[in-house]
């Protein structure tokens, strides 16, 4: 069976605001605000770092982002894509545009 490799986070600090920042982001109560965005940018939600790049998940996480180290960016980025797939039934069907794959 396969298992991830745990990686350490090197930058915990940093990484602890970001992460923050997107926990907010799909908080049951905000998610669909960032989702009703994306819908309307016209833009994939598992688009990352484009999101980023707009503000989407805070004006802050960009430079938060930017300063991590490359393995701190690539856990970020699997965490959020977790929260993408943990995003209720209902909602993902009503912005089922962001969620599709074409």
């Amino acid at each position: 069976m396969f298992e991830q490799a745990a990686i350490a986070v090197q930058d915990e600090q940093d990484y602890g605001k970001l992460r923050a920042l997107i926990d907010s982001a799909f908080d049951p109560r905000d998610v669909d605000v960032l989702l009703h965005r994306v819908s309307r940018a016209g833009m994939s939600i598992r688009n990352f770092e484009e999101i980023l790049k707009r503000g989407y998940l805070g004006r802050e996480a960009i430079g938060l982002y930017a300063s991590l180290p490359v393995s701190d960016q690539g856990l970020t980025r699997e965490r959020y894509l977790r929260l993408v797939e943990k995003v209720p039934y209902e909602l993902r069907q009503r912005y089922f545009k962001a969620y599709a794959y074409y």
